[in-house]
């Protein structure tokens, strides 16, 4: 059986792009991520208390050179017996249930979140008693459980206030599902232009602009689709955008990758995509890898992002990326297109766009991967020339840029209706481009899905590794 060619075993690099400013300061520092719907089923249980209600989160903390990312794992609502006393006003957990979930936290290696409730709304901050009650908890933690983030969430009927137990580190609580739902105080997004994004705000709003503006967004391969989803999330005003492609634009690039000339070829695909950008909007941030996602250092550089187009076409890194989407809670939008050509003549256009995030099933439980192919993609040179089940690299695939421009778009719509909240609805897609039709799919997760269900990667951080190569 052939293969399609894979991805070149290259040496990976790093670049940076931005002018007149630094990397913006409004990140958090610390994010607390729930997968769908986690936090909706918290927030639901605690206020069913007409008195004040308490939890405890177990979350696996994944560190990266921005910040923590603290994972929900386990989620654990205080029932009487494990509370000293409960009132309108006030809540203690008893002593020695702190304990039990410190130990816990410690034999797994695990982060500490502490939520509770105002239910009256008009204390919707951290009041003194909360204060006191976190500095003893802050000196227990630094005792047992040190070397993690620990955090506090507050509760109220219509707010969410998060911080670094006994500091004021504010901390950004996520919800990673069909959509991105983002809480929390103090959290600042870059400038946007009104002009310019005049025509969107009337169909967004400026709050959705400025969340368009704020998230770091990756795309692997920027290629015939990936270059065209470069292009339209610049023009919406996303100013963060990470590029990942090992590859040199060549001839045959030319006719449907976004901003390449002659001039360009033998040069880097993301640094030809990074070129148009920045002469577009100066003040936008891209940061260029030109490293294959199949090598373990690459990937792991995607846990710095917030959301990802996948628009590679190699099995194995597919395979990578699915499983990161769920194992690092980082939702992620998979696209790919197959034109099939029978004799001179196109019997098929099939385009699919995929969403991958908690709730939504993945590529491995929907059977999209093929198994073969991902083994051999994630295979060395040396294992590749030594196998017998391996022959060549397979054939150059028909290519169109309006049929990619079409997938590319399906993409970031599905992105806006994700992230910036439009009512666009649909998370799987298929495109049949002779009949000129587009299928809704809906896919949930298998129960037991290595990848996508809480027995598998979901939200496991680096507790589990990705199949990728040490190269």
């Amino acid at each position: 059986m052939a293969h399609r060619a894979v991805e070149p075993e290259s040496r990976q690099s790093f670049d940076v792009r931005q002018r007149d400013q630094e990397p913006f300061a409004g990140y958090s520092v610390i994010d607390l991520v729930f997968g769908s719907p986690q936090f909706d089923n918290l927030r639901t249980a605690l206020q069913s208390f007409s008195t004040e209600a308490a939890a405890i989160l177990l979350c696996r903390e994944v560190t990266t050179n921005l910040g923590s990312r603290l994972l929900v794992r386990q989620i654990h609502v205080m029932s009487d017996p494990q509370l000293s006393y409960r009132t309108s006003v006030g809540i203690e957990i008893k002593p020695e249930v702190v304990a039990q979930f410190s130990k816990e936290a410690r034999t797994n290696d695990l982060s500490l979140t502490f939520v509770h409730t105002h239910p009256n709304d008009s204390h919707r901050e951290f009041s003194p008693i909360d204060d006191a009650g976190e500095g003893r908890l802050k000196v227990f933690l630094d005792n047992r459980n040190s070397g993690h983030a620990h955090v506090s969430v507050l509760l109220t009927p219509d707010a969410v206030a998060a911080r670094v137990i006994g500091g004021d580190g504010d901390v950004r609580v996520m919800q990673i599902g069909r959509k991105v739902d983002t809480y929390g105080q103090g959290i600042q997004v870059p400038k946007i232009h009104p002009d310019t994004f005049d025509r969107q705000v009337r169909v967004f709003g400026t709050d959705a602009q400025a969340r368009l503006a704020a998230v770091k967004v990756g795309i692997v391969g920027v290629g015939g689709i990936g270059s065209v989803i470069a292009e339209e999330l610049t023009h919406l005003g996303v100013a963060d955008l990470t590029l990942v492609d090992p590859d040199v634009i060549e001839s045959t690039n030319l006719n449907r990758v976004v901003g390449a000339k002659l001039n360009d070829i033998g040069e880097y695909k993301v640094d030809v995509a990074a070129r148009w950008i920045t002469a577009l909007r100066p003040d936008h941030r891209v940061r260029c890898i030109r490293g294959s996602v199949l090598a373990t250092s690459v990937a792991h550089e995607l846990r710095n992002i917030e959301f990802l187009f996948i628009c590679t076409d190699s099995n194995g890194s597919r395979a990578i990326l699915n499983q990161f989407a769920y194992q690092y809670l980082i939702p992620s939008i998979d696209t790919g297109v197959a034109i099939a050509v029978k004799k001179s003549r196109v019997t098929s256009v099939t385009g699919r766009v995929q969403m991958l995030a908690p709730g939504l099933g993945c590529l491995t439980c929907a059977e999209l991967l093929d198994p073969d192919a991902v083994r051999t993609d994630l295979m060395t040179d040396y294992e590749r020339q030594t196998d017998p089940y391996f022959i060549g690299t397979g054939t150059a695939q028909p290519a169109v840029m309006s049929i990619n421009a079409t997938v590319a778009s399906l993409a970031v719509t599905m992105f806006l209706g994700a992230v910036a909240h439009i009512p666009a609805d649909a998370r799987f897609q298929l495109y049949d481009g002779i009949r000129g039709t587009l299928r809704h799919i809906r896919h949930d997760p298998v129960a037991a899905c290595v990848v996508c269900s809480q027995r598998g990667a979901l939200a496991r951080g680096d507790e589990w590794p990705l199949p990728t190569r040490n190269m």
